[in-house]
């Protein structure tokens, strides 16, 4: 058997005879391409942020949520697209791992509890097994294809990261595993990097793992597992506006803790 990786190998993950490729440390970190090096001790939207994806929900049991897209010119914020109906997770939201630094002894993301993660987030890049979605030049962009997979199972030294066979998938494991293909609402994808592995430390097993921006079901009236979505006329919208030299984020609050925090954490 034969692996490609930077890390460990692959013996108690995968099955069989198969060759496999891992996606290296490095190219994996630039899924998250949009994030500076910041402290996750300083409570402050990173200085270098010019876009801001912020999502607003009524509470911390609201599958509901309200989208916005705002940039920042000459140092003052404004609303250029939105607001825009979107769903979160079932169970609505819980403080998840990402920019900000969580308050003492909350609770956070596990992995299936059907909540969406809040907080602030770096923006990763578009996942699609389309052909004709739009984005700004320097966007990493990824074809989903039957090889790929993004691991969920909390025992894999893998646990949420992104991992490319040379195969396509075929083991139970590998299935189940596998990014969706022929499912319109996971289509067209970008990626929140909750719990993503260009912090150290992370991810955190077990702390929830494969959270995107991508298509809603059902026009709206189905919530998701975890991730964000949204209409998809309106996901393409605000693909074609994002600009990776704008570090752009993901603050995801309910509306009460954005008004509280907003001061500290310097918010639009």
């Amino acid at each position: 058997m034969r692996f490609f990786s930077g890390g460990e190998p692959l013996a108690s993950l995968l099955t069989g005879d198969a060759e496999c490729i891992i996606i290296p440390p490095v190219r994996a970190f630039l899924f998250c391409f949009f994030l500076p090096f910041f402290s996750l001790s300083a409570h402050a939207l990173p200085a270098e942020t010019a876009q801001a994806i912020i999502g607003i929900a009524d509470g911390w049991d609201s599958s509901q949520v309200q989208l916005s897209f705002v940039e920042k010119e000459a140092g003052r914020w404004k609303r250029v697209m939105g607001p825009v109906p979107g769903r979160l997770g079932e169970k609505g939201l819980v403080w998840g791992l990402g920019l900000h630094a969580n308050p003492k002894g909350c609770a956070v993301k596990r992995e299936g509890d059907g909540r969406s993660p809040a907080g602030i987030f770096a923006i990763g890049g578009l996942w699609t097994t389309r052909n004709d979605v739009k984005v700004a030049r320097g966007i990493p962009v990824v074809r989903v294809c039957d090889r790929d997979l993004w691991v969920s199972d909390v025992a894999s030294p893998y646990y949420n990261r992104h991992v490319r066979l040379n195969h396509p998938a075929s083991t139970p494991w590998e299935k189940k595993e596998m990014m969706r293909l022929n499912d319109y609402a996971h289509s067209i994808k970008l990626l929140i990097c909750h719990n993503t592995q260009e912090t150290n430390g992370r991810p955190v097993r077990g702390a929830g793992s494969s959270i995107f921006f991508h298509i809603w079901r059902r026009e709206g009236r189905a919530a998701t597992a975890g991730c964000t979505s949204m209409s998809e006329s309106n996901l393409r919208s605000f693909l074609q506006r994002l600009r990776p030299e704008s570090h752009p984020v993901y603050i995801l609050l309910p509306g009460a803790e954005y008004v509280r925090l907003r001061s500290s954490w310097q918010l639009p």
